[in-house]
């Protein structure tokens, strides 16, 4: 028998009664409307306890969304054709709380198929695979389990706010919840840096933007450290290295995944077939954001091998073509974006026409999700959940990952590539 999940009636949170003041109007930046309506999902698992672990978290939302108001508004549309902005109307976040009648350590969040998925039953989900005009911006959900541990899962339209952001404000939750008088971060949701700044990778996020959702299987992928470390250490010791900074944890995951990936599907037996790579970025330090600012700040960079090199080639290699691409990424902003991200909306026409032949990886490492603490310490853990659905192959390397080393929630193949991409990854970690 599978986990059992009760629910209390959904409420609606919503900030501490103020004077009524004029609804106020948020401009969006070019990168805001670049994931405009696109939902996004991130689960934090704690296993310290607090005290009555769903009314406290409610009372510290409130309490937040005093400082964050546009969290509690709605996406709207302008008076000028293409012209949207998030209206403070105050309409405010949708909150259940839940439990789960078992312990943490004895729950298996994913399963292979939607249905299996416990982490379906933890989350208020949008109705649709996009957000509308009419739909929060932001829904929460907190499920106690049998231990005493939790789970908080919560649900945005990435218009709102991009991975960072969302965890800044979680950590303002967790510090209204423990007691402080205000977020230690004052916040800042409009910032005139970010109005020139050019939408990621030129054609490429809008290509992939066009492709219709396709089934994916739902991977939970724990990357070893020892094979981190012996990727690093052959990258250091390559003889380019010299040229180069030293391979971080995120450049030998991301090179790893992406030639597991291109071997499992089929790729290679087609070696000249061209694959792409694109990657986020966190560009406030690029772009010279305000400290605060929660709204969207993330660039991309795409680089493109043949099949035939990522799936048979040097990992040391790939480390070194993301490293060049990473490298790029200044140029982005110093001559107003006219290089994009590297590779044109001509490129990537061609390139990508089912979406199966790119690998898209986020890595929400070092953002600050695994930081939020409501109480009882900081989550044990971090993942999302895209519902088995997902425009194009993705991976999102998430923090918290413990000893055994860096988690992955990867939704990067069909079911029937799933075992041999899993077969790729343990072969490598021998």
């Amino acid at each position: 028998m599978g986990v059992v999940v009760r629910k209390c009636s959904t409420v609606v949170v919503r900030p501490p009664p103020e004077p009524v003041t004029a609804t106020v109007n948020i401009n969006l930046s070019p990168l805001d409307k670049n994931v405009m309506s696109v939902p996004a999902a991130v689960f934090m698992v704690f296993d310290g306890r607090i005290p009555e672990p769903a009314a406290t978290i409610e009372r510290a939302l409130s309490q937040a969304l005093a400082h964050y108001s546009p969290v509690s508004g709605r996406l709207a549309a302008g008076a000028e054709q293409g012209e949207f902005h998030i209206r403070c109307t105050g309409e405010g976040v949708p909150f259940v709380a839940a439990a789960a009648d078992c312990a943490l350590k004895d729950a298996e969040f994913f399963g292979r198929s939607v249905a299996g998925a416990l982490l379906e039953e933890l989350a208020i989900y949008y109705p649709a695979e996009h957000c509308g005009f009419g739909d929060p911006l932001l829904m929460m959900q907190v499920t106690e389990f049998s231990c005493g541990g939790f789970v908080v899962g919560v649900t945005w339209n990435h218009v709102v706010a991009d991975a960072a952001g969302i965890g800044q404000f979680l950590q303002a939750v967790g510090e209204l919840a423990r007691g402080l008088p205000s977020p230690s971060v004052a916040p800042v949701r409009w910032d005139d840096a970010l109005t020139a700044v050019p939408p990621p990778a030129d054609g490429f996020v809008e290509l992939m933007m066009t492709l219709q959702p396709a089934d994916m299987a739902a991977l939970d992928v724990t990357v070893p450290w020892g094979l981190i470390d012996r990727i690093k250490e052959s990258s250091n010791a390559s003889g380019s290295s010299r040229s180069r900074p030293p391979c971080t944890t995120f450049e030998a995951v991301t090179a790893l995944l992406w030639q597991c990936r291109t071997g499992a599907v089929g790729l290679s037996s087609s070696p000249e077939e061209p694959v792409a790579l694109y990657f986020a970025v966190n560009a406030r330090r690029y772009v010279g954001s305000r400290r605060g600012y929660y709204g969207n700040c993330v660039t991309g960079r795409v680089v493109v091998a043949t099949a035939g090199a990522v799936a048979g080639g040097d990992l040391a290699d790939l480390v070194g073509m993301i490293q060049r691409a990473k490298s790029q990424i200044p140029e982005q902003f110093d001559d107003g974006g006219e290089k994009g991200a590297g590779v044109d909306r001509r490129g990537v026409a061609g390139l990508a026409v089912d979406g199966y032949n790119v690998l898209i990886v986020t890595s929400w490492r070092n953002l600050g999700l695994d930081r939020a603490d409501f109480g009882g310490g900081p989550p044990a853990r971090v993942t999302t959940y895209g519902r088995g659905r997902a425009r194009a192959p993705n991976c999102v390397p998430c923090p918290g990952s413990g000893a055994l080393g860096s988690s992955v929630m990867a939704a990067c193949v069909r079911e029937e590539h799933a075992a041999a991409f899993l077969g790729e990854l343990a072969s490598r970690s021998k």
